[in-house]
């Protein structure tokens, strides 16, 4: 996951249809790509493993497509001795010189794609990512290049005679303007008509797929107490109805899912195929990352394999029996991901190449097969103070740069670590790092500031100062 704009989807109880036809190779293709769910294989971390060991744990879990946020040269050329399907990225940043000169998509055509295909079994090139989250000035200029970096992508594959890797981009949910109930599913005004109808129509005549970053566990996180989780999990026995289609619903996911089919249909496009190019649920977060789990985590990945890989496929209500590729996200956890908690905990596996949770990405074991999961503690929103503290074992050179950051922000934040005030004894770089993150962060929290100063902090609901020095918190 590149970044999570939060999207918020509102839930009501639980939380004309569009048709879909594709001719028999195709739908054979099709089939063959969402035969098996794929990974996404990101490396911001400082403790993973080797690209060499980390395509050997791609195996081991029977994934059957790996996707990649670059086109690292190592990995592609390791993967050339795998069955394993995969896909590239072109980052961000070079959207804009590739959309503008045919020379450039060429070059990166001939530099990552021609030194490893077809040994390499490639698929898919990603033209940026979750670009349309972002909306700066120089964000809007990568937004009128996109389409064009794309065709230009499709043109210089064509001319070296590659047909069947297809060229999309993968957007978040944020796309949307509105989306519930799923018949009311309409993109966002500003990018409608200049981007996304372009877009649609390029997806079309290229028969390529939209792909979706689309994560059932933040509109579920929005309201935790109001919206039901096992809708969100799969498990629920329970349905929504969109009243203005009949279309009946047994799971959160699938709304997501249709809400983009209807805007999609708005536009004149209701035939594009989609893709999920990333969904998963977090195993671990912040105090306040409601429901971020491993028992969540196991039990929604778990059950979206089952439904991704039944035979003949589910689809989704809109589009029944539509096999949709699918990615989880993601394989490791990452702990130089920024942001809140959740960011850093969506992998399938530790950092050591051990299973968080036990997982089939194949699909042909049952669920029931796949062993117990702890109880999960953190369903409810927590109440209480909580704390932002130094992690153990940090680096004393790294906490003074962040300690001399904290204090440097407000005279307010340190001002009891001043020798002879009631906070500078003990003196350690730990101890003073503590009361400053914590400090910092209850001076700052409402301004989005987050308990992780580059991976130096950690939250804690046990008190960590004592009767002279009184840290200061944060009540949930």
């Amino acid at each position: 996951m590149a970044s999570f704009a939060l999207f918020i989807f509102t839930l009501v109880a639980l939380s004309s249809s569009c048709s879909y036809a594709i001719g028999p190779q195709n739908n054979k293709t099709l089939l063959s790509l969402a035969s098996r769910i794929g990974i996404n294989y990101g490396r911001l971390g400082n403790n993973l493993p080797s690209p060499y060991q980390s395509i050997n744990l791609v195996k081991s879990i029977k994934a059957g497509h790996v996707k990649l946020y670059d086109a690292d040269q190592e990995t592609l050329m390791l993967l050339s001795q795998t069955n394993l399907y995969v896909t590239i990225m072109v980052p961000n940043n070079q959207i804009i010189s590739i959309g503008a000169d045919q020379a450039a998509a060429d070059n990166w055509v001939n530099t990552n794609v021609l030194p490893h295909y077809p040994q390499t079994r490639i698929r898919f090139v990603l033209v940026g990512n979750e670009i349309l989250s972002y909306n700066s000035d120089q964000d809007k200029q990568i937004w009128a290049n996109l389409v064009p970096a794309m065709r230009k992508m499709v043109n210089s594959l064509r001319a070296r005679g590659i047909h069947n890797i297809k060229v999309g981009t993968p957007l978040a949910m944020d796309v949307l303007r509105s989306s519930f109930p799923p018949s009311n599913g309409t993109f966002r005004e500003e990018v409608a008509a200049p981007v996304m109808l372009p877009l649609l129509k390029f997806l079309n005549g290229t028969n390529s797929f939209f792909f979706l970053d689309v994560y059932p566990y933040f509109p579920w996180s929005t309201d935790p107490v109001n919206n039901h989780l096992d809708f969100a999990l799969f498990e629920s026995n329970s349905t929504y109805t969109d009243p203005q289609t009949g279309l009946v619903y047994t799971n959160l996911l699938d709304q997501m899912l249709d809400s983009v089919i209807f805007a999609m249909t708005k536009l004149g496009y209701p035939n594009v195929r989609l893709a999920i190019s990333e969904t998963g649920w977090p195993n671990s977060g912040d105090i306040d990352e409601t429901g971020a789990n491993i028992f969540n985590a196991a039990t929604y990945n778990r059950n979206l394999i089952k439904k991704m890989t039944a035979n003949p496929p589910l689809g989704t209500p809109a589009r029944r029996g539509s096999p949709i590729p699918t990615f989880l996200f993601s394989l490791f956890n990452e702990n130089r991901k920024p942001g809140s908690g959740t960011e850093r905990h969506w992998g399938i596996l530790n950092p050591d190449g051990t299973q968080i949770y036990d997982i089939d990405l194949s699909g042909t074991r049952p669920v029931s097969s796949l062993g117990s999961l702890p109880k999960p503690n953190n369903n409810v929103p927590f109440k209480g103070n909580v704390w932002c503290v130094a992690v153990e074992g940090a680096n004393e050179t790294e906490l003074g740069q962040a300690l001399d950051f904290a204090c440097g922000r407000s005279n307010a934040t340190c001002a009891a670590l001043a020798p002879g005030r009631e906070c500078y004894a003990p003196v350690s770089v730990t101890w003073h790092a503590s009361y400053a993150f914590s400090s910092y962060w209850a001076q700052f929290r409402n301004q989005s500031s987050q308990c992780y100063f580059n991976g130096l902090a950690r939250e804690t609901t046990t008190n960590p100062g004592n009767e002279q020095c009184k840290f200061p918190s944060v009540t949930l």
